[in-house]
């Protein structure tokens, strides 16, 4: 084989293991050698299971030779995010307060994984509570960026994006709130999808209703991630707002004709402020739509500035809920951004809450409305190059500041809010060789759509097929 097993699709992987060209333990082999090379000097996984591990894989092989496979991901190893509480294997959530944690239960994502036959290796680094787009921890320290170690990686599934670029895991599963699959893909050249809300149901979950926060899939592939989506889509009863729509779809081919498709290529969405150098990777994509036979128009809904405001009262509100019982109990031990969020909640008052609710479903039908005129809006991904990994966030962007830890992600949270789905592609890099994502956002709950259209593109561009430094 002319491809290192590790850098081999995770669709590839999957044909060679049902035709008994690899194992699943040689594919496992292959996996950990990679991460025992390049993991320490990233810091990526955190936690290895490779007793776990050996022992899934094995299962895996059996099965191929009783003629049956374990599921669409069968004999794929992957990581997950320190976030999503696994089963017997420890789970930090990065704080201090839950170093030694370590679950009974698997969560439903993780559930499906399992069921879907993928090998669990280990989990993947996050910032502390999963709380700000740059991966670092008082219990494992930082994630580094694999194509400039000085810099971060994003967050908060940046030990995920990292153990994909590097090839050290196929596929990865992530969460988003205010861009965490997205923004991480972005800075490592990978790609990280947020479904609607509700194609991926979560569980279990405190605010069942709650739209902002998503759990995904991220691979090296817009076709992988699709792959891992199959697995972790489809309905459950327990999550109210689960989509009633099986997940075997998102397997399929994603090839498409794109001719005279409508595409919004967004502005400044109100007065939100880009770097030059990455407004310049997308901007010299856009004839790569173009080429795509895509009608492309300069375009975007009006008042999208107000997003900002809601964005910033549905997340405080989260934070009070799911992390106001450790600041409490643990405040000395909590850092300071998640305190900051946790008594933003607690000064809301009901009003606060009722008007942000009603600005949302206002501007959810505003933007409807926009889309029914276009199919897909286009815009950059992040709004900053990753930046030194001692930073722990971005303060200003062209001249304009950054007031708090989150401001600096509005092109990701803004669409977080609307609840369209989107994704990160490897669109470019800047002069100084850091990857940039272009951002492709679908109508309601088009997640197909936008996995066929990001397809399509990383087609033409194949970008995503640059390694970085470190993974050799």
């Amino acid at each position: 084989m002319t491809t290192d097993i590790h850098f081999m699709t995770a669709r590839e992987l999957t044909q060679h293991m049902r035709n008994k060209m690899l194992s699943a333990r040689e594919v496992l082999a292959a996996h950990m050698t990679q991460i025992e090379r390049v993991n320490p000097r990233v810091n990526a996984i955190v936690t290895l299971t490779p007793e776990i591990a050996a022992k899934r894989a094995a299962e895996a092989d059996a099965a191929i030779m009783r003629g049956e496979t374990l599921g669409p991901l069968h004999g794929l190893p992957i990581a997950h995010k320190d976030l999503q509480d696994t089963a017997g294997i420890r789970t930090t959530y990065g704080s201090p307060i839950y170093a030694d944690h370590v679950p009974v239960s698997d969560t439903l994502t993780i559930e499906r994984i399992k069921r879907a036959g993928a090998v669990t290796l280990g989990k993947t680094n996050v910032p502390e509570f999963g709380a700000g787009s740059q991966t670092f921890n008082p219990v494992f320290g930082p994630t580094l960026n694999p194509y400039d170690v000085s810099k971060t990686c994003g967050g908060s599934s940046g030990g995920a994006a990292v153990a994909l670029a590097c090839g050290m895991l196929p596929i990865a599963d992530g969460s988003d709130m205010g861009g965490s699959l997205r923004n991480p893909a972005s800075f490592c050249n990978v790609v990280g999808f947020r479904p609607s809300p509700g194609r991926v149901p979560s569980w279990p979950q405190g605010m069942g209703w709650f739209t902002l926060s998503v759990d995904g899939p991220m691979a090296r592939t817009v076709g992988d991630a699709a792959l891992l989506l199959s697995a972790l889509a489809g309905p459950d009863d327990r999550s109210p707002i689960s989509i009633n729509e099986a997940g075997a779809r998102f397997a399929q081919p994603l090839d498409r004709d794109f001719k005279h498709t409508c595409i919004a290529w967004l502005g400044d969405m109100g007065g939100v402020a880009f770097a030059p150098q990455v407004r310049a990777v997308i901007d010299a994509q856009r004839k790569t739509f173009g080429a795509l036979d895509c009608r492309i128009d300069d375009a975007e809904p009006a008042h999208m500035g107000e997003l900002d405001a809601i964005f910033k009262v549905l997340r405080a509100w989260s934070f009070l809920a799911g992390r106001g019982e450790d600041v409490r109990k643990h405040r000395a031990r909590v850092k300071d951004t998640v305190i900051w969020n946790v008594e933003q909640g607690q000064a809301l008052t009901g009003a606060d809450v009722s008007q942000a609710e009603i600005k949302h479903t206002e501007l959810f039908q505003r933007v409807r409305v926009f889309m029914q005129q276009y199919e897909f809006m286009v815009l950059p991904t992040v709004q900053a190059p990753p930046f030194d990994v001692t930073q722990p966030y971005v303060t200003e962007i062209n001249g304009q500041r950054m007031n708090t830890y989150i401001d600096w992600m509005r092109s990701c949270y803004y669409i977080s809010t609307l609840g369209n789905p989107a994704i990160s592609v490897p669109a470019g890099f800047t002069a100084d060789g850091l990857p940039v994502g272009v951002q492709i956002v679908g109508r309601h709950q088009d997640d197909w759509g936008v996995l066929q259209l990001a397809h399509a593109f990383e087609q033409a561009t194949q970008i995503g097929l640059r390694r970085p430094p470190v993974a050799g």
